[in-house]
């Protein structure tokens, strides 16, 4: 129960960076927003790190660099595969990918479902999709490079969970912190190499900042819940982040929450209560 609050936590922090991030991007390159928003999250690292503790074994330092490795590739799939588009479509696409994987690895490494688990997992594959998907998701198709794009980005999220997940459960905040340094790093560097063009705008500080310091909080959720709790379960919940962008751009943005998004809502919320059976 403890794991699928904290992966509940994990999704809704995931969804409040996502849509913050989002906004500040709509001021300035998406990579100035980043070079803000990656600082911000080590920052937050660094001040749990006396807190939580941390242990930099060297298969925390391991994992830690590969899940920034891959947490750096998701960025630049991720958004790639959005400036293609069409949205509506690649999103639940990644989103789906992202919960598929390491719910695979969690049963290939012997994780088991009761009944309950075996109706609510897939119901809650169901909702990711539901839920991602905007108005008219149907009406255009995406060319097979963006397909490839969106499967990529969301095989890279999955693998910056599932190697987060492999780290040593007494390495603290370690691979957070690794993580963020290196995912940080390719970043920073990516902006470097880019600054010709990235345009005269300025970042949106406070934004990307507050978008930084939610996906850090995500990422502590989530490890703890992964040590918590079934991989397979945990991936899946997380992956229901973009229900919190759905209903914060309701709420501030005044966007409208489809039918189908509804019924993803409703979906989410009969599928968690399956899990907490489990």
């Amino acid at each position: 129960m403890i794991a699928l609050l904290l992966a509940l936590g994990s999704s809704l922090a995931y969804g409040c960076a996502d849509f913050l991030g989002g906004l500040g991007a709509r001021k300035a390159h998406v990579l100035r927003t980043v070079m803000i928003a990656a600082p911000a999250s080590l920052a937050v690292e660094l001040l749990l790190w006396p807190v939580l503790g941390a242990s930099f074994s060297t298969a925390a330092l391991g994992w830690g660099a590969a899940s920034g490795v891959a947490s750096a590739a998701a960025f630049a799939l991720l958004y790639k595969t959005l400036a293609i588009g069409p949205m509506n479509v690649l999103s639940p696409v990644t989103a789906l990918m992202s919960a598929a994987l390491p719910v695979g690895v969690g049963l290939l490494q012997g994780e088991h479902l009761a009944t309950a688990g075996l109706i609510g997992l897939p119901l809650a594959l169901v909702a990711v999709v539901l839920v991602s998907a905007g108005h008219g998701a149907g009406a255009a198709r995406p060319s097979r490079t963006a397909l490839l794009l969106a499967f990529g980005a969301g095989a890279a999220i999955a693998l910056q969970l599932v190697f987060l997940h492999q780290a040593p459960s007494d390495s603290g905040v370690a691979p957070l912190i690794v993580g963020r340094t290196v995912s940080s790093a390719v970043t920073l560097t990516a902006a470097a190499l880019m600054r010709r063009g990235l345009g005269p705008e300025r970042p949106a500080y406070a934004m990307s900042a507050a978008a930084g310091v939610l996906d850090s909080l995500a990422n502590l959720m989530f490890l703890l819940a992964a040590r918590s709790g079934d991989l397979t379960v945990v991936a899946v919940i997380t992956a229901l982040y973009p229900a919190g962008t759905v209903l914060l751009a309701r709420g501030v943005l005044a966007e409208r929450i489809h039918r189908g998004q509804l019924i993803g809502l409703g979906a989410a919320a009969v599928a968690v209560s399956l899990l907490a059976l489990t």
